[in-house]
């Protein structure tokens, strides 16, 4: 059968262009078959050199946008935490000022616990004295006379 969209004596179209072949800028219409394959190479890796360079040209003003915005942002990030911050160094000083507090209280009750049951003193840790300036073991004279 015979497509009646066509003659019998004319050729179908193409599908493709298939004769397309890289040329140079000059446009002397040497083909790719005439051409060694590094020419060819290199006139490709121009093209996509230049096509970079203008993709970056384009986009350094974006960029620079970009890049002012993510700075406003930080600005703003750092003054919000700086007082968090604060705060949770108060609240943390707080905390350790009463912890220590209860600490000694529960040492306290438990020496007078001790006392009222009547044991010896003697086998229980010496409790820490307030330090001072002659108990820094870097202040004190070493043993071996330096």
């Amino acid at each position: 059968m015979i497509d009646q969209t066509t003659q019998p004596d004319e050729t179908p179209p193409s599908h493709g262009d298939e004769t397309f072949e890289w040329t140079d800028e000059a446009g002397d219409g040497a083909t790719g078959s005439a051409k060694s394959a590094g020419t060819t190479g290199r006139e490709w890796l121009a093209q996509l050199q230049t096509m970079i360079e203008n993709a970056a040209t384009q986009a350094a003003p974006v960029m620079r946008e970009v890049a002012a915005k993510a700075a406003e942002l930080a600005a703003v990030a750092g003054e919000k935490a700086g007082p968090v911050a604060a705060r949770a160094a108060e609240l943390t000083a707080e905390a350790g000022h009463k912890i220590a507090e209860r600490s000694r209280e529960l040492a306290t009750e438990i020496r007078r616990d001790q006392a009222a049951r009547g044991e010896a003193q003697g086998t229980e840790p010496a409790a820490p004295e307030s330090p001072s300036a002659t108990d820094d073991p870097v202040d004190q004279p070493r043993s071996d006379g330096s």
